[in-house]
């Protein structure tokens, strides 16, 4: 029996089974059912499941105890797994019965889901997917499989591992986690890991962002070269703000946004088409 638990802080104790369920519950059913409305609350619910069982031998505590966690839930999902483990804690607390109620729980959720979203959204979309992305198209060059199969191996182990030690971590914590990850020291975590991701960005637009204009200027030359006499990669500059901006700004979706570039790459091979005809038929 004593193997089968994870000491926290006496009285009830949530088995090492039923936080190994929960942790692959949230891990691969996290957008279960999702909607606008909902986003990851079925998630949640499904990942709380098994804790609530462990803790709770009557129905109507069980079904009690879920309806705590059926109020709106979204968050990054990797980083965000430590808020599962947080209320993890705070249920099993409860089950022993401290001070703890359904609004305790819900705003510690609803406090942790913003700031957890803005560190998971800048660590990992903003700076740890472009950079296996950018290993694995190196990789990739020239049809070598490697590359889709690095990509993939390693974004699953980083996402797992990273995801259940955030978890357990969460739960170990319990409530003191919330300090640290809305305190003052995780503002300037969330700022330097947006500094990191931008600066990312920028090395991966100007790495794989291709773009090159073959016009020629009236006296000589080309006007490619003169853009890159004056400021190297400029044009993928232009186009990878312009991209940022319709997203951002004018929020245009990427399918539409890929249908402008795709007019706008048309255009200029039209352009760079009757431009040539016109020069060897003047020669």
């Amino acid at each position: 029996m004593a193997d089968n638990t994870v000491e926290q802080k006496g009285g009830r104790k949530v088995s090492k089974k039923a936080l190994a369920k929960s942790f692959r519950n949230w891990y691969y059913g996290n957008l279960t059912c999702f909607s606008q409305e909902h986003m990851q609350t079925f998630g949640y619910l499904v990942s709380m499941l098994p804790i609530v069982e462990d803790l709770y031998d009557k129905k109507e505590d069980q079904t009690k105890a879920l309806q705590t966690y059926s109020a709106f839930f979204n968050t990054e999902p990797q980083i965000g797994t430590m808020i599962v483990g947080v209320t993890v804690g705070l249920e099993e607390a409860r089950a022993n019965g401290e001070a703890i109620d359904d609004d305790t729980i819900n705003g510690i959720r609803a406090g942790l889901m913003g700031p957890l979203a803005g560190i998971g959204d800048s660590l990992i979309v903003g700076t740890l997917i472009p950079i296996l992305l950018g290993i694995a198209m190196g990789l990739a060059e020239g049809g070598n499989p490697l590359g889709p199969i690095f990509y993939i191996v390693v974004w699953n182990l980083l996402a797992y591992f990273g995801m259940r030690f955030a978890y357990y971590r969460g739960y170990k914590l319990g409530g003191d986690a919330v300090e640290a990850l809305v305190g003052p020291d995780a503002t300037a975590l969330r700022e330097a890991i947006v500094l990191v991701g931008t600066m990312v960005i920028g090395a991966v637009a100007a790495t794989w962002v291709s773009i090159t204009t073959a016009l020629a200027l009236p006296g000589g030359g080309t006007l490619q070269g003169t853009f890159d006499g004056i400021y190297p990669k400029l044009l993928p500059l232009i186009f990878t703000i312009f991209c940022w901006w319709l997203m951002s700004k004018k929020k245009v979706s990427p399918i539409i946004t890929m249908l402008i570039l795709l007019a706008i790459a048309f255009v200029g091979a039209c352009v760079g088409f009757f431009g040539a005809a016109t020069i060897a038929t003047a020669a």
